[in-house]
């Protein structure tokens, strides 16, 4: 399945990111079950954490942290 494209990332509370794509659905994507181990570990610091951006079809943090759009899209809860 192709998923939007993401229009928008604003880091959360929390480590979550809320998202906005270009169908005007907004979800909120938990961030905290992925943070582990060296890699992706550095997002436990949160001024890094908040250094979230788009990038391509997903999101990415500047040591080149990122996730897969699928999993973004499919794990996110809409946002009410």
């Amino acid at each position: 399945m192709l998923q939007p494209k993401i229009i928008g990332v604003k880091p959360l509370p929390g480590y979550k990111l809320q998202l906005k794509y270009e169908t005007k659905e907004q979800k909120i994507f938990n961030v905290f079950p992925y943070i582990s181990g060296d890699w992706f570990g550095k997002l436990k610091d949160e001024k890094y954490f908040n250094t979230v951006r788009i990038s391509g079809n997903t999101v990415e943090w500047k040591d080149g942290q990122d996730i897969a759009p699928h999993e973004l899209y499919e794990y996110s809860s809409l946002e009410e």
